[in-house]
């Protein structure tokens, strides 16, 4: 699950100049000779400003010291020629010695800038005789140095820590031949995605199937990270794609960097990143993954220096400075994005034993607990600088999804030890049921936002996920409403399969109203677009594990067929922009998330319940699956939250 589309960042780039010889037609035959003669001009100049600056700024030794220093010591002045008595002036003893010892150390400088300058100059002159190439491979080789210092900085050794039981992770081959077709075309989807971003966008963050070239947004900032590489590695783990795994794994331990220039989101980068670093180190146990998501966090964890401890939204993963996104409610943090860290930094804390990580979301819950809520209910904005809720806009969607997944999700990660996150967890829904969830006038059940004190009759294709949420936080419920639970997640998956199945592509909208005569339709034209979200699909797996229904496998492959139909490709995947329209338009765009979380939990609708079962592992936001940490294993159980 991620936040809604975010505004790009205004500003034009500048067409690159042309400085090939074209430009420059005798810019070959003269390159060396125009370096030298530039060079020695530089070296020319700044030799005679040394000695210009040395010998005309003025001469120190005719000014006095005062500076009680052991060689000019103050005595009183003493006029023997009136009776000894002190007339109060002050005498420098030792003036003649110091004098003569400035000239020393002047002298002595001055031979020593004269050495360093012939020095450099015979260095320089040394340097000019070699050719270009030679002094760029000097250059390089200089580089690669200080490149290999820092990563072995970055790169010192983790401890053991003893991996947690991991079961069912290559199983889940249904009996049934009908669902291991289902389950196979899922599989030959997920191919057709990665083949086509390996052939044209390999090592961009995501890809552009029609245009068949890299694509970025402004949530991984300006660098080729290969942010589809590292969210589909778990993805073709499970499937049993391996050749592929090892391709993005090679791709990972040579290329991935995080020392870039690049201002990111911090919640997208842990869900997607991290969660995905974490849950291929887990799955396939190879050490670069683990390391590789240590180094990340590192470059986070400035995010967190703010007058409050909640943290910016973005950061620079260079230079450390963060900030948060101009839209956002008066500079303020948005829930769902520092809400949903708990999952990864506890598994950081455990790996490494470093408890940084655990203290910077727990101070967050901290806070969280002694803030007034109103209703009840969290709104979706908070200021980092001064600790107060921005705007009173509460959403289950987008800006506010994930934090409650994530209270929940934490209590079932920590083997239902954590009871503050599940009280909090339960208190919150409370507060949700009472005062967002609706009946509409045709009998769907949906949940609606809180703006302004009034409930807006709307709910968005990233709510849907709750469905599932309810369903798996039904066990462990109060006052014995795991039935309620289970029965509200039932419903909520029914309202989002009408939002597919009212559209002409069987393709849920972004958003949609309930309204008059208006239900599960999209109104705006601008909310009439579907880009390979995982939501709906999401719930119906949830659904389908703790129900056995086959409504959910039927509604889940009309999904999957309809994404092969209007979504597919000659270059992969893509979005569309209306999902009312017989003859849609493409965005094209292959998100990541499609690979992370949208095939993945179709290929586990179509599995065994054996494969990743929910009592040993927990799902990210993202998909990623992470093991639950049982008491006796985790290094955390020292913490008040886990005792």
């Amino acid at each position: 699950m991620t936040t809604p589309a975010l505004l790009p960042l205004s500003g034009r780039r500048l067409p690159p100049l042309n400085l090939g010889a074209s430009a420059f037609p005798h810019h070959r035959a003269t390159l060396r000779l125009s370096e030298k003669f530039i060079l020695l001009l530089i070296l020319s100049a700044f030799i005679t400003l040394c000695f210009g600056a040395f010998f005309f700024l003025p001469d120190s030794s005719k000014h006095k010291r005062f500076d009680l220093g052991l060689e000019d010591v103050l005595i009183p002045h003493v006029d023997t020629s009136k009776g000894g008595k002190n007339l109060g002036g002050f005498l420098i003893h030792g003036q003649g010695h110091d004098e003569h010892r400035h000239r020393e150390e002047e002298e002595r400088l001055r031979n020593k800038i004269r050495a360093d300058h012939e020095k450099a100059l015979e260095e320089a002159k040394e340097k000019l005789k070699k050719s270009r190439d030679e002094i760029q491979a000097e250059i390089q080789t200089e580089k690669n140095k200080v490149v290999q210092e820092l990563k072995k900085k970055d790169s010192k050794p983790l401890p053991p820590v003893p991996l947690p039981n991991l079961i069912g992770i290559n199983s889940g081959e249904p009996a049934d031949p009908d669902i291991r077709e289902k389950r196979n075309k899922v599989k030959e989807m997920m191919k057709h995605a990665w083949d086509n971003y390996r052939q044209y966008g390999w090592g961009h963050n995501e890809l552009k199937p029609i245009a068949r070239k890299g694509h970025s947004t402004n949530i991984f900032g300006n660098s080729q990270m290969g942010a589809t590489i590292v969210d589909a590695l778990d993805t073709l783990y499970i499937m049993g794609l391996h050749d592929e795994f090892r391709e993005g794994q090679e791709w990972i331990d040579k290329n991935l960097d995080f020392s870039v220039n690049s201002e990111v989101s911090v919640f997208e980068v842990n869900i997607r990143f991290i969660g995905g670093l974490l849950a291929a180190y887990y799955l396939s146990g190879q050490e670069v993954f683990k390391i590789k998501a240590v180094q990340l966090a590192g470059k986070l964890l400035p995010a967190f220096n703010t007058p409050t401890g909640i943290p910016w939204a973005m950061v620079n993963l260079k230079s450390g400075v963060g900030r948060n996104w101009g839209w956002a409610s008066a500079g303020s943090s948005i829930l769902a994005e520092f809400g949903t860290l708990h999952m990864e930094f506890v598994h950081l804390s455990y790996l490494t034993g470093d408890p940084v990580y655990y203290n910077k979301v727990m101070h967050i819950r901290k806070l969280l607990q002694k803030m007034d809520r109103p209703n009840g209910l969290y709104p979706n904005y908070l200021n980092p600088r001064t600790g107060r809720w921005g705007q009173h806009h509460t959403s289950v969607g987008g800006l506010g999804d994930s934090f409650y997944e994530y209270l929940l999700k934490a209590w079932l990660m920590s083997d239902k030890m954590d009871t503050e996150a599940r009280k909090m967890y339960d208190d919150a829904i409370e507060a949700i049921e009472k005062h967002l969830i609706r009946k509409s006038n045709g009998g769907l059940t949906f949940i609606g936002e809180w703006k302004n004190g009034h409930l807006e009759r709307k709910m968005g294709h990233l709510t849907c996920f709750a469905g599932g949420m309810f369903a798996l936080g039904a066990d462990g419920s109060r006052d014995d409403k795991a039935g309620h639970y289970l029965q509200l997640g039932a419903e909520i998956a029914h309202t989002c399969h009408e939002s597919y199945d009212r559209t002409t592509l069987k393709l849920g909208p972004e958003a949609f109203k309930f309204d008059g005569g208006v239900e599960a339709v999209a109104v705006r034209q601008n909310e009439k677009y579907y880009i390979l979200r995982p939501e709906v699909i999401e719930t119906y797996w949830y659904m389908w594990r703790f129900t056995h229904d086959p409504k959910y496998r039927q509604w889940g492959w009309e999904a999957t067929q309809a994404i092969d139909k209007y979504c597919r490709v000659s270059g992969g995947f893509s979005g569309v922009k209306d999902v009312y329209s017989s003859s849609p338009t493409y965005d094209d765009v292959q998100q990541s998330f499609f690979l992370a979380e949208t095939l993945k939990y179709l290929y586990l609708l179509f599995s065994n319940d054996d494969l990743l079962p929910l009592d040993n592992w927990v799902f990210n936001t993202e998909a990623h699956p992470l093991p639950v940490l049982h008491l006796a294993n985790t290094t955390l159980s020292g913490n008040p939250a886990y005792r």
